[in-house]
């Protein structure tokens, strides 16, 4: 099995003509993003090609209700396809749905899915259907195939505690995941300040548990190809001084950090 490294654009400031080469060079094989403008697409396409980088897109659902949030999944996987992504990375419904409508949904998306050649993952994000542990088992209990990216710092923040006490739903979400974001989180936030800090050294060590049941299981199955992206975000994400606003860690050497030792800790468990 091989490890590809995406790298995301949020917080980016960098022309794509910079980012890209730089990116490359840092050993990322992919780009996770939004659907560019519709202008700026082959701009887009022709420098992923000329960089030799693959495309993760990133959508949104949204709408007033259920019939809302299914045309919109509708047209973004649509318009995603366009670009020819490795697959579609989604944050799918509102946490505020009753069971019943999340239920609704799924079983218009997936039927959407099942037209299509893209892999589609549905993130385990706040403010979406799975926004903790629980939601989310129900319905992957219901849907044999919903498939999931695993964004496990959001869980951790909404729960309020790391989740080594929830080693079955750990279990589950390795069986359906087909992308991971490498954030960690801690008990009061989606992001520590620094995952090289001593301080969250806990929370660093949970979260590679997690993703290393994840491998483990992707292993087992045959996977060819597990794909991550060090989500690390900007400021508010990142946390800042008071009064100035700095950010209190760079950015990028976080995301480099945290690609660099997943990809070495991956190739020490000989999943490769």
């Amino acid at each position: 099995m091989q490890l590809l490294l995406a790298r995301h654009l949020w917080g980016v400031d960098l022309p794509w003509e910079l980012a890209f080469p730089r990116f490359k060079a840092a050993g990322y094989a992919a780009i996770e993003t939004v659907l560019p403008p519709i202008d700026q697409r082959p701009r887009f396409q022709a420098l992923l090609q000329q960089h030799g980088l693959a495309y993760i897109a990133q959508i949104f659902t949204g709408g007033d209700d259920v019939r809302g949030h299914v045309d919109t999944f509708r047209s973004r996987v649509a318009d995603a396809q366009t670009l020819s992504p490795l697959l579609i990375n989604v944050h799918s419904g509102r946490d505020a749905w009753s069971e019943t409508e999340s239920i609704h949904f799924y079983q218009q998306a997936l039927e959407i899915e099942a037209s299509i050649a893209v892999p589609v993952a549905h993130e385990t994000h706040r403010g979406r259907v799975f926004y903790n542990p629980w939601v989310t088992a129900r319905m992957l209990d219901r849907f044999d195939n919903l498939r999931l990216c695993a964004d496990l710092s959001h869980w951790v923040v909404v729960a309020e505690r790391l989740l080594d006490d929830q080693p079955e739903i750990m279990e589950q979400v390795a069986k359906r995941c087909i992308h991971l974001h490498a954030r960690v989180g801690y008990e009061h936030g989606p992001q520590v300040p620094d995952p090289r800090a001593p301080e969250y050294q806990q929370h660093l060590a949970a979260h590679e548990r997690w993703w290393d049941i994840i491998w483990a299981t992707q292993a087992a199955k045959g996977v060819q190809v597990s794909t991550l992206t060090p989500e690390f975000g900007p400021p508010s994400y990142l946390h800042t001084l008071p009064y100035t606003n700095a950010p209190v860690a760079d950015l990028e050497a976080i995301c480099d950090w945290q690609a660099q030792r997943q990809a070495e800790r991956f190739r020490s468990q000989r999943w490769g």
